[in-house]
């Protein structure tokens, strides 16, 4: 009987403690799964929200279809403008139409000046390229289209004295002879064809030749140029070292190796550089083609009267352009490996070429 009593207050615990144990644990489940519910809930909503606060990406999106709708919408154009000019009846027409691709191509390069902000830096180099050939297309149809003035007939054109058709083959046989060398500009002042020299110019405001300056084939000189020049040409250097004030122009560079450039100017384009350092003051980014082992720091001339000069030609505040390279045939994302800054330790101080007074005649 004892036994049977004890028997029975176990069996009842058990039969009455399984429901609670169950609502407990069917309660716990269901906390569980609505804790559950609620994270994936905050989940999906940070995502939500970190999409709405990122749009880069849609920005850089939304940029690029709207230029290649707009660069599509300029050739569209272009070609309309050489159907009008095989029309005798629609050439009044053409230079309006010439005149707004031009103000298409305008609102384009202001499209890209207006966002280059956000955009990855090759997608703006590659924009810009885009547009120069849209440019030089237009360029070309000008030329090509436009009607060109009517010849006059009113006076007879002299014969030309055959000394001088010889002279001008002659010219012309020069000039083919120099194709490889496209750059520099023979009619222009310049240092040619020197080596182990000491070349100084000292360009004056009074003088006619402070135009365009051209330095070509010169192999182990150093150079110095004071003074203020419209434009800079230069072709194949070897181991030089070119000490130049401002350029108010382009400084145009082809094909040099183991150099140092020392420049102030408004544009800098550099063809086929080879372990060159430029130490550079420009307003604008300096274009690389073609090259590799170049590097770059700022510029670090002196000489009396040249912060004058510099002011005078629009140079007179460093803009850290030096800093900031486009490589045109490096369209990638990632830093192009042809150019690279020049470390602190290793760049050279500031060059004063004050003493240094003309040793050579140019040409």
């Amino acid at each position: 009987m004892d036994e049977e009593d004890r028997s029975q207050p176990n069996q009842f615990s058990s039969e009455t403690l399984d429901p609670i144990a169950q609502m407990k644990h069917a309660t716990m489940l269901e906390r569980l799964s609505n804790l559950q519910r609620s994270r994936l809930q905050q989940s999906a909503a940070r995502r939500s929200d970190s999409a709405a606060s990122s749009p880069a990406f849609e920005s850089v999106r939304s940029f690029l279809d709207r230029f290649s709708d707009s660069k599509r919408s300029i050739e569209a154009d272009l070609a309309c403008c050489r159907a009008l000019a095989s029309d005798p009846a629609s050439a009044p027409n053409l230079k309006p139409e010439l005149e707004k691709v031009s103000a298409s191509i305008a609102d384009l390069d202001r499209l890209v000046a207006e966002n280059s902000y956000f955009l990855p830096s090759y997608e703006v180099r590659s924009s810009l390229k885009a547009i120069s050939e849209l440019k030089e297309a237009l360029d070309s149809a000008n030329s090509e289209l436009m009607p060109r003035k009517k010849f006059s007939f009113k006076n007879k054109a002299p014969k030309k004295d055959p000394c001088v058709l010889v002279k001008q083959i002659e010219q012309i046989k020069v000039l083919d002879a120099e194709k490889s060398s496209p750059v520099c500009v023979r009619d222009s002042p310049g240092f040619w064809n020197k080596e182990d020299a000491v070349l100084v110019k000292r360009f004056r405001v009074s003088e006619e030749g402070e135009g365009d300056f051209s330095l070509s084939d010169l192999s182990s000189c150093e150079v110095y140029l004071k003074g203020r020049i419209r434009a800079l040409f230069v072709h194949r250097l070897r181991n030089c070292r070119i000490f130049a004030g401002p350029v108010q122009g382009s400084v145009l560079i082809e094909d040099v190796n183991d150099c140092l450039f020392m420049l102030a100017s408004h544009q800098i384009r550099i063809h086929q550089a080879r372990a060159t350092d430029f130490y550079l003051r420009v307003r604008s980014r300096p274009i690389i083609e073609d090259s590799s082992g170049v590097r770059f720091a700022p510029y670090r001339l002196f000489y009396e009267g040249i912060d004058e000069e510099l002011k005078d030609s629009g140079l007179g505040e460093e803009t850290g352009y030096w800093a900031n390279v486009d490589d045109f045939k490096w369209l990638r994302a990632v830093q192009s490996p042809n150019w690279c800054l020049i470390p602190e330790e290793e760049r050279v101080g500031t060059m004063n070429a004050s003493d240094r007074e003309e040793q050579c005649d140019d040409k």
